[in-house]
């Protein structure tokens, strides 16, 4: 994709800018055409990789701020306004450069004569599958604020249940990742000051005091070295879990790791089961639904397994089956829900209850974790401190047995 940087003339005669990520300028010109326009004039924009992608990631729409617009632009036209004056006075209200470009774009392809949903679709980055596919839904069904209102809450609830999440599992890395710098520290600056004084008495070292020595002369003596290959660790590392086959291990992996992995099969039980009822009771058709949200998830094994659901529909079988089969994904308590919803034609409302009954699960479990934590990590760090502080001090009281 390269980006270009066009000028185009409306059917009024004005004058309007845009810069668009496109395979090539052909697709620039019946980009210009769909909206009614002619050309003025085209430049590719060339920029530097590396800066742009530091830019990219500084520039980039928010979640909170989706949010936020999905839930202005539905309050606004429920009211009464028209899209386009809508999307004109957030742009106006806005602070941020990125985000009121985005409006403004926005307001531009409406007023050409696009729908909402071909206009957001031009910004995948921005705006999800399932975004797009919530507003068409709208859109179809005369209900666009009503297909906002959804959405903005669909993505409310993910975005608090995996920020719960995430902070249950940040604070003992932090924790951890702190005590191994303070580990680091004392032994390139207090051990050796140490050690010296040791050898100046002529004391018989424990081992655990020898160890200490040991890994303390090594880091002062082969400092580069052992910074080149913690640098290399952490590279490393970052670019095989950012690989499909380390996203691979990782989604198995954290499916069996004690309470952790009942917490992911929790949180993927939820996701799906919230997604699909945000569109399906917007009006989207299922088997649209089920590819909306395999786009949406992320774990590889939830995707292979709604693939299934997808085909299992597509045959004329009831989707509850496949849940059910995949228990070791999703609870018996899913699948359960989804056979009565079959039953009574009730499955968007079902699937609500399921995604309501897990976030409260784990929301409960977020804070256990956390209570839980506190002490496994005062423990850890006790017994750190206790192990350095005999190391040192023992070679001390072996003195004043000499003596």
């Amino acid at each position: 994709m390269t980006l270009y940087k066009y000028k185009a003339k409306d059917k009024e005669g004005k004058i309007y800018e845009r810069a668009i990520e496109v395979v090539n300028r052909f697709d620039i010109y019946n980009i210009i055409r769909e909206e009614g326009g002619s050309v003025v004039s085209i430049k590719e924009v060339k920029s530097f990789a590396p800066l742009a992608t530091l830019l990219g990631m500084f520039g980039n729409i928010k979640t909170h701020q989706k949010i936020t617009f999905a839930k202005n632009l539905g309050l606004m036209i429920n009211a009464g306004l028209p899209v386009t004056r809508a999307l004109s006075v957030m742009a106006r209200q806005s602070k941020s450069k990125p985000y009121k470009k985005l409006l403004s774009d926005l307001e531009i392809d409406v007023s050409h004569g696009q729908t909402l949903s071909e206009s957001l679709k031009k910004w995948p980055k921005a705006f999800s599958p399932l975004f797009v596919s919530m507003i068409k839904a709208g859109e179809e069904s005369g209900n666009v604020s009503g297909s906002l209102g959804i959405v903005a809450s669909q993505m409310e609830k993910s975005y608090l249940l995996a920020k719960k999440v995430r902070g249950a599992l940040i604070y003992p890395a932090v924790i951890i990742s702190v005590m191994i710098v303070l580990a680091i520290l004392l032994l390139f600056f207090m051990v050796p000051t140490l050690t010296a004084t040791f050898e100046g008495l002529g004391v018989v070292l424990p081992l655990s005091t020898r160890i200490l020595i040991y890994l303390s002369n090594f880091l002062v003596e082969h400092t580069i070295l052992v910074l080149s290959g913690l640098v290399f660790i952490v590279a490393s590392t970052v670019l095989f879990f950012r690989s499909r086959v380390g996203r691979n291990i990782t989604d198995i992996v954290t499916l069996h790791l004690p309470v952790i992995g009942e917490m992911v099969k929790e949180f993927g039980s939820a996701r799906t089961a919230r997604t699909l009822s945000s569109l399906i009771s917007a009006g989207v058709e299922i088997v649209v639904a089920l590819d909306v949200t395999i786009d949406v998830l992320q774990n590889h094994l939830y995707k292979d397994a709604l693939k299934q659901v997808r085909v299992a529909i597509e045959k004329g079988e009831p989707m509850s089956a496949v849940f059910v089969r995949h228990e070791h994904l999703y609870p018996l308590f899913v699948g359960e829900m989804i056979t009565v919803g079959e039953e009574t034609g009730k499955i968007s409302e079902m699937l609500l209850s399921v995604a309501t009954y897990y976030e409260e699960a784990i929301d409960q479990k977020t804070k256990d974790l956390s209570t839980i934590i506190e002490p496994v990590l005062m423990i850890i760090i006790g017994i750190g401190v206790g192990v350095f502080a005999i190391s040192m001090l023992a070679p001390t009281y072996s003195l004043v047995d000499y003596i």
